[in-house]
């Protein structure tokens, strides 16, 4: 199929930015300005590289923002100190504490530390209890948000909808399956959650109209694995070997996109496709936590 079957993240995350500006405004007249804090533990170069671009996104809204950076060997109480410090700090309504961490932090430890109200990331168990039992007063995970903007946005329906979620992580696989099997208007869909135990995997990936790779494992998703007309959604951001690249690596997604672009009625690109959404759904989520805290 012709490259118009894209869906074009970028320009759908604009867009979710631009409705933010009148209630950042709204805020600004109240003499409010939203404060957005990240912390990272270590110099892992991608994480420096994704809390960079959160970052320059809310400068350009107007958004408030600061880097804590802890060494590589921090230890989990002095992480726990920090969120600690911020938390009681009000001069910050989200605080986010970049993935991965090291070894020695566990990071259900570190998700339940963070304020309920200041959990931007969506990940707090009061938060995640609050995306099972569809209360729009907590926080929603921003990947898992942000793919479900996406495609309501480019005019695709959950509504009845087969979707098979391949991967059952706490970041995307499991909030996204709670998120769209509510029922609510954005979602009623039925809901196939696979992973590396399931059974004949490939049976269950054709039966999707609306399928999402989120395994972390590099081009899963091939040609034979996808239904003729159906939608893809690619989360994975896999890094492999390519002696012709610079730095002799490049980033590929969960899909083989060249052989399963021409098959797909919808697919989304890597990159492009839902990494700037998670970012908007980050900003969303920050505003709405000033507003809430500010109220």
């Amino acid at each position: 199929m012709e490259p118009g079957n894209l869906i074009n993240g970028r320009a759908i995350a604009a867009q979710v930015l631009a409705d933010l500006r009148p209630r950042l405004a709204a805020l600004r007249a109240r003499g409010v300005q939203p404060g957005l804090v990240f912390v990272r533990v270590g110099e892992d170069p991608a994480s420096r590289v994704y809390v960079g671009r959160k970052e320059k996104t809310a400068a350009e809204l107007g958004i408030r923002s600061e880097t804590h950076v802890l060494p590589e060997n921090a230890s989990e109480a002095e992480l726990l100190e920090l969120l600690d410090r911020l938390n009681r700090d009000e001069q910050w309504h989200g605080i986010l504490v970049q993935a991965p961490l090291p070894r020695q932090i566990r990071p259900e430890r570190v998700y339940a530390a963070i304020r309920p109200d200041k959990d931007v990331d969506g990940f707090h168990p009061i938060n995640m209890g609050r995306l099972l039992l569809g209360d729009p007063g907590g926080f929603r995970p921003c990947t898992p948000a942000g793919i479900q903007e996406l495609l309501v946005r480019a005019g695709i329906s959950w509504e009845g909808a087969h979707v098979v979620i391949l991967g059952r992580g706490n970041i995307v696989g499991k909030p996204l399956a709670a998120l769209l099997c509510q029922k609510a208007p954005r979602a009623n869909a039925t809901v196939t959650l696979c992973h590396s135990a399931t059974r004949d995997l490939a049976a269950h990936c054709r039966r999707a109209d609306i399928l999402v790779a989120a395994m972390g494992v590099p081009e899963f998703v091939t040609a034979d694995m996808v239904r003729p007309g159906a939608v893809v959604v690619d989360v994975g951001v896999n890094r492999v070997p390519d002696p012709g690249a610079k730095g002799g690596s490049r980033l590929v997604g969960d899909v083989a996109f060249a052989a399963v672009q021409p098959i797909a009625g919808r697919i989304t690109p890597n990159p492009g496709g839902v990494g700037p959404m998670t970012i908007a759904m980050l900003m969303q989520n920050t505003v709405q936590a000033a507003e809430q805290l500010t109220a």
